[in-house]
Order: structure tokens, then sequence, then C-alpha cells
């Protein structure tokens, strides 16, 4: 997608933002190659995000394209990829804490307005300071379509158990207990180092994950996450970890090697799925790094779609 300047930057009212980004939303065109194969996403973001001064920016920017805010944007940006369902989650992306809290009930209300479509997962934080945000998110859990939770650690803090506070160690126990209560998922953003390092989540998984859903989107998120995760796959699934991922953002290497892994051992095969993360990604890049895999079309039918429907969409209305 092409990087442009945010319509803040240009002086244009909140207002005139929000109905340029809508406008940018319909006028998305359909795609083909997609068709003809169904394709449920686990992984995209909905609602606007403001421009923000980013690294050495003097004006701020959008890096990315708007998520879609109304049941018809969804629709019409799922539509155009050949998506029958798909899981949805807040767009985030600036250092503000309330800012993805802030469209929890967007989730909440697209997946009402979903026809049994669109599964939503909440926005909540292993922060103290997050917690009464992190209260609420909770509190709308049981809310229909809610599939999921989502954590990420680039806004703050680490995956790290071994370096939490008591407090941020009882904000944590609050979330995965709501979460095994409601046998749901949490899924957790990994990228190399810092605070979202997979080596953290290694030790979550250690701690908590033979209970806990688990849900590692990005796969590691860059060479060294992947390679650590490739390294552990098999001992993750045999020693009875409930651990899944989805395959955006991920290098090619990686991807390639853990599906003709599976295709060949098949451990592991109901626990890897499709995750677009529009619209940060792209669809297309992300479909045909699965669809071209040298795999069984059994496999490619349970990563498009079939493990999605199994963990995340048998229950919506």
């Amino acid at each position: 997608m092409m990087h442009q300047i945010g319509s803040g930057a240009r002086g244009l009212s909140k207002t005139e933002s929000l109905n340029h980004s809508q406008e940018e939303c319909t006028h998305d065109t359909p795609l083909t190659m997609g068709f003809g194969r169904r394709v449920f996403s686990v992984h995209s973001h909905v609602g606007h995000l403001d421009p923000w001064p980013f690294y050495e920016s003097d004006e701020p920017i959008s890096p990315a394209d708007p998520g879609p805010a109304t049941a018809e944007e969804l629709d019409h940006f799922m539509k155009c990829r050949g998506m029958e369902k798909s899981l949805i989650i807040p767009n985030y992306g600036i250092p503000v804490q309330s800012q993805p809290f802030s469209h929890n009930e967007l989730v909440v209300n697209l997946c009402k307005q979903g026809g049994g479509k669109v599964a939503g997962g909440l926005w909540v934080s292993g922060l103290p300071q997050n917690s009464e945000l992190t209260a609420s998110a909770l509190n709308l859990l049981d809310q229909p379509g809610i599939s999921a939770m989502k954590m990420s650690y680039l806004l703050g803090g680490t995956a790290d158990p071994r370096k939490w506070d008591e407090a941020t160690t009882k904000q944590h126990e609050t979330i995965f207990k709501a979460a095994i209560e409601r046998d749901i998922p949490i899924h957790f953003h990994t990228s190399p180092g810092g605070g979202s390092d997979i080596l953290g989540f290694f030790e979550v998984i250690k701690r908590w994950g033979k209970d806990l859903k688990i849900h590692l989107v990005h796969m590691g998120g860059g060479a060294s996450g992947h390679i650590r995760l490739l390294s552990e796959w098999n001992n993750l699934i045999e020693g009875g970890y409930r651990v899944y991922i989805d395959t955006s953002w991920a290098i090619g290497f990686a991807v390639r090697k853990l599906l003709q892994e599976v295709d060949k051992t098949g451990i592991g095969v109901d626990r890897i799925m499709f995750g677009c993360d529009e619209p940060w990604s792209d669809y297309e890049s992300e479909f045909w790094k699965i669809q071209g895999a040298r795999i069984s079309d059994e496999i490619k039918e349970r990563i498009f779609w079939g493990n999605a429907e199994e963990h995340y969409f048998t229950k919506l209305a």
C-alpha cells in the first residue's frame, strides 16, 4: 500500500479526515486471485488511526490506510478480497495507551452486524496503568462474536514474566483467567528484540500455556524470531502447549519451512491460520505465501479456513 501524508497534517478537520478515510475504504476495487478458494482471516484491523509524527518526521503521517469503520465498509473490504469470514481487532500503532481501547466498542458492534461472518478480538493491556481500561474491555468479553483478546508490548512493558513486578503479574493473571474461563485465545504481537521478543513469550507459554490458548501473531516477527519458533515448534505442540500462529508479516523462508515440515509430519497442522493483517500488510502477498506453497491442498484448506472455523467461528450466530 502507498504511504500517504495524514489528512490531519493538511489542516483538515477530524470530521473531514474521517470522511476521507471512509471514501478510501469504499473505493477499494475487487481482486480476483482469492476467488475460488474459501478464505477466513484471523487477523485484520478496524477503525481510524490518527496521523502521528513518527520517528524523524516533521509532520504527522498515516503510514497505513484506514481500517474499516462501519459494517458496510467491512463487508466491502471482505468481498473485495474474497474473504468469507474475518476476525477483527482494534487498529493501533501510535503511542497513546487509550487509543486501541477506543475501538473495542466498534469491534463489538461490527460483530453484532456481521451476519455470522465476523468475530472479534478485544484490546487489553498487561500494564497496571491501564487496569481500568482493561476492566472495561473484560466486561465486553461475553458479547456476541467476541472470540479473542489482543495484547501488544509495542506500547510498553515486556512479554517476559521474569521481569514483571507484582502489580504487572496480577494484571496479566486477571486477563489470563478471563481467557481461560471462556476458552478463548490471546493474540500476542511478536517482533524480534524489545518487549515483544519471542523469548519472553516462551516463558509465558511455559507458565500458562497448557491452560491458556496463546496465539503468536507474525510467527515471531522476524528472522531470529522465526528461527527460534521453528526450532521449538514440535516441542511446543507435542508438549501439550496450546500454541497457535498466523502467517501474517512472516518472512518467506519461515512460512515455507514450517509448512513443508507440517506437510511431512502433521505436527501442529491444526494450529496454523491465515491472517491478512490489513491495513498494515496486504492481502495479496499474505494470500500467496500460502497459496504458492508446495504442500498438499488439504493443508492449504486447513490454513485458509478450516482451522479458523474450528477455533474462532463455530460459535458465531
